[in-house]
């Protein structure tokens, strides 16, 4: 017969959460701003468009934008065939107009200026974003002024900001977040972009340097590597900026002189290297500390930047230092999440006569650690236990109970030598005094050899999706006996015992609910596509079995975390 194949446990990759992109954003534009969906009804809003507007949130939110606010010049109801802002809107274009007029809630007309954007709003839906504000009346509380080289009006400002935010808000990968920030900036303010970031060890790294001819942008990966440290008195620009004192101008002439540390030796080299002949640079810094320094570099085809251009400067490098945190702090979480889920999930034994294998994929949020677990282990009568569950939550809590339910189980699994169900009825009991988990799911089975390569599988089912048998020949179907209610429920009632043959070159596939539940999907179809793409796998090795049965069966809007456990009796 042939020996266990190796276990292996896949991370699938994570997807950005909708959460981010909306939360606070609008705040910080600086003009009226809202966002429809799909459909044109609002979705958020800012205090500037409510102060513009006089309506509150309450108002405005749930409301079909076009209906409520846009008129003609008279006041009169604008038909949405006459309406600029409503064909943009539907075309998903960009657009702007220097003058029209909003209905306010008093009853009086608002004369407008406004962009349309596209705006992710994450998931797999569609937004788009309204700024707006008065023509003759700019934003006092937040100024932009124009770079000297390419003015930009009012709403080109407005846009670029609205544009950053939601940019740089709808990733929670660093080095998208920073790809971004640099197709945001060049060629529309700049002819290079350098950013430098601090580390979490403090040390501080080039980690960008992009030189922009028209569209196209070219990587100067000679140019990035470690940088020296920070000094700690240093009056120059970068060094200034890395310590989030303040934003400043510089030129080649800045560091010519003797330098004063080493980072003034690397600008040197810097503007040496790439024929900057002014340069704006300002730190990236969130809530919590400095993140680093964006450098905004002229060549000889720009006029220099003045003390003017710093806020804008400024304004962009203050929304990058929000992006790059969340990112950085979303990471670092994943990184801890998926450490701890896999020091949680157990190596599979060998067995003598069978083949597992297992894979874990986590939920596209993977910061969250999931309740989702596998198990199989040697029992002291040489028969082999077989586990799935899945405890309630997806957060570290869950991943610790779960934990607790597992090792509890192997407990009571290895030392009473009971059935099945007297197992997981004392493994209920269990959990409702000495652990803080409410409900939980498990199946647990016991398989060993019979006669003719055969082996029985006896097993008890607490409120668990049915296990699922594939013979050699591509039959399929269901175990369903053996089913009993979910742990946690303290009902007391006795649980089911169920036994099944599993014959040559057949194959058991355990798993949890994120494999066939999703969205506007019933139950019942999720498990019938999974039984119709086992059945036409059952002639893969298992490894192949279980990779494939993963890509084709897991909805592609799960937000669960799938585990599933795979084992298979060699043919004769």
């Amino acid at each position: 017969m042939t020996g266990p194949e190796p276990t292996e446990t896949v991370h699938g990759p994570s997807v950005p959460t909708a959460s981010v992109v909306l939360a606070g954003t609008l705040e910080a534009i600086g003009a009226g701003a809202y966002v429809v969906d799909e459909q044109g009804c609002i979705i958020a809003t800012n205090t500037r468009a409510e102060q513009l507007l006089g309506r509150s949130a309450d108002d405005l939110l749930g409301q079909d934008a076009h209906d409520l606010l846009h008129r003609g010049p008279d006041g009169q109801p604008l038909p949405r065939t006459q309406c600029a802002m409503r064909q943009a809107f539907h075309a998903g274009r960009t657009a702007q107009a220097e003058e029209d007029w909003f209905a306010c809630g008093d009853g009086t007309l608002l004369r407008i200026s406004w962009l349309i954007t596209p705006y992710d709003v994450g998931g797999r839906h569609a937004g788009t974003l309204v700024v707006f504000h008065t023509p003759h009346h700019p934003q006092a509380t937040d100024p932009r002024p124009e770079p000297a080289a390419q003015p930009l009006s009012e709403l080109h400002r407005l846009a670029l900001l609205a544009e950053t935010t939601a940019q740089l808000t709808s990733t929670l990968d660093v080095d998208e977040a920073l790809r971004r920030l640099v197709a945001l900036v060049l060629p529309r303010l700049a002819d290079w972009a350098v950013i430098d970031l601090i580390t979490e060890r403090d040390e501080v790294w080039r980690t960008v340097v992009v030189h922009s001819d028209g569209d196209t942008l070219t990587h100067h990966e000679d140019l990035q590597g470690p940088m020296p440290p920070i000094p700690e008195e240093s009056p120059m620009p970068l060094s200034r900026a890395l310590r989030g004192v303040a934003s400043n101008l510089a030129g080649p002439q800045t560091y010519q002189g003797p330098p004063d540390s080493g980072i003034a030796v690397e600008q040197r080299r810097l503007f040496d290297a790439t024929g900057m002949h002014s340069a704006a640079i300002a730190p990236i810094r969130s809530t919590r500390a400095v993140l680093g320094a964006l450098t905004l570099g002229r060549d000889e085809n720009q006029a220099p930047f003045t003390p003017a251009d710093l806020p804008l400067i400024e304004d962009i490098a203050r929304r990058a230092g929000l992006a790059l945190d969340n990112a950085r702090l979303y990471q670092r979480q994943r990184k801890v999440a998926e450490t701890m889920q896999n020091h949680l999930l157990p190596q599979m034994p060998g067995v003598s006569g069978l083949q597992m294998a297992v894979r874990y994929l986590p939920a596209p949020d993977a910061s969250q650690v999931g309740g989702d677990w596998y198990d199989a282990f040697p029992l002291s009568d040489a028969s082999t236990a077989l586990a799935i569950g899945d405890v309630v939550g997806h957060d570290l809590e869950a991943a610790a109970g779960m934990a607790q339910v597992r090792n509890m189980l192997r407990a009571y699994a290895w030392s009473q030598h009971e059935p099945p169900s007297r197992i997981v009825e004392r493994l209920d009991e269990a959990i409702q005094h000495i652990t803080d988990v409410t409900m939980a799911t498990t199946i647990f089975a016991r398989v060993e050899p019979a006669e003719d390569g055969h082996w029985q599988l006896s097993w008890t089912n607490a409120g668990h999706p049915p296990p699922l048998l594939i013979s050699h020949d591509g039959l399929a179907r269901y175990l369903t006996e053996g089913h009993g209610i979910l742990l946690g429920t303290q009902t007391g009632t006795r649980r089911p015992d169920a036994t099944a043959q599993l014959p040559p070159g057949s194959t058991l596939v355990l798993y949890t609910d994120g494999l066939v539940e999703a969205p506007r999907r019933t139950l019942d179809e999720g498990l019938e596509r999974l039984r119709q793409h086992a059945a036409a796998l059952a002639h893969r090795p298992l490894a192949s079995f279980t990779d494939q049965l993963l890509r084709r069966v897991r909805p592609s809007g799960n937000d669960d975390d799938v585990a599933l456990l795979a084992v298979r009796v060699p043919g004769r």
